[in-house]
């Protein structure tokens, strides 16, 4: 997959696109046909799969003070549309200006001057253009004047699927892990750096890593404790990892911490994914610091329990 950072980067010469457009936050497993589709799409008449996503989410840059989260940070999208099998990827930065333009200079401007478009692929009741004005009638007009085929998904199609975005947002919001990961088709990730913390953990021999995400966007679920895993140096690990507050030592602002089970090396300074496979409990203030470390060591009972029956694997 080649990725290109704007459509006007995009430099192809022939008319052999067949493209669909969307932000495709979490590439789940609607995404994930509609790319299927339209890879096959391609392949069978020796043309390119291009999709066409905007950054940042356009609801960032119209709705003003929106406190939209997202599924994935754009590294990761790029990530899980790498593991597809797709020509290319046009990240369009998103811009009021570039919100303003007409669905005539969309398809003129964009679609077949920057793109070569041979065939739009789209979903049901899709809108674009300014005040999101064009549609599907629209765009099969176009299509007669400039030459390309137009698809539309059908709606039973994608309502068989019964998934969304929003619907993944609101499961892990909930700490429904396990909901969110079958929508995804994946463990839901998270990515960050590996920053210094307050050591607790060292001093009672039950040291963590503290992970800082830096793009404000990112979704972090529910408060609570969860069953993780990594890659780290090219080896499989699983640990727990509690997001929230520490209320038991009086914390101040969310930290992400992760107990890696039967590992022990320096990370500072370096990033890590960790996926989530499951929800072991709700945070919980405890009366001491002995109390909270005695739940922990249950907690890791349990994880590796859960390990060990095969109910979480890589």
């Amino acid at each position: 997959m080649k990725i290109y950072h704007s459509t006007t980067a995009f430099n192809i010469t022939e008319k052999v696109s067949i493209v669909t457009i969307g932000t495709f936050d979490g590439v789940h497993i609607g995404h994930q046909e509609i790319i299927k589709n339209l890879v096959r799409n391609a392949n069978s008449n020796n043309n390119k799969s291009v999709i066409l996503t905007f950054f940042p989410h356009p609801r960032m840059v119209l709705q003003k003070g929106s406190d939209l989260k997202l599924l994935s940070t754009l590294e990761e999208k790029i990530s899980l549309l790498e593991k597809t099998e797709l020509d290319f990827l046009i990240i369009e930065p998103f811009t009021k200006d570039f919100s303003r333009l007409t669905a005539l200079d969309f398809v003129r401007d964009i679609l077949i001057q920057q793109l070569k478009i041979k065939k739009l692929v789209i979903g049901y009741d899709h809108h674009f253009g300014r005040n999101r004005e064009g549609n599907f009638e629209q765009l099969k007009e176009y299509g007669t004047v400039y030459d390309f085929e137009v698809e539309e998904i059908p709606a039973q199609d994608i309502q068989s699927i019964a998934v969304s975005s929003t619907k993944i947002r609101k499961a892990l919001e909930e700490g429904n892990v396990e909901r969110a990961n079958a929508y995804l088709g994946y463990e839901f990730m998270l990515t960050g750096k590996v920053i210094h913390g307050r050591g607790l953990g060292k001093q009672w021999n039950y040291p963590t890593i503290n992970i800082h995400i830096k793009e404000s966007y990112k979704l972090i679920p529910k408060s609570g404790v969860y069953v993780v895993k990594t890659i780290i140096n090219n080896t499989n690990i699983f640990g727990i990892m509690n997001i929230g507050y520490r209320p038991t030592i009086d914390g101040k602002h969310q930290t992400i911490e992760v107990h890696l089970l039967d590992f022990n090396a320096d990370l500072y300074g370096k990033n890590i994914q960790v996926q989530l496979a499951y929800r072991l409990r709700d945070e919980q203030k405890f009366a001491s610091v002995d109390e909270l470390f005695t739940q922990i060591k249950r907690d890791e009972s349990k994880a590796r329990e859960l390990i060990s029956n095969g109910k979480i694997s890589f």
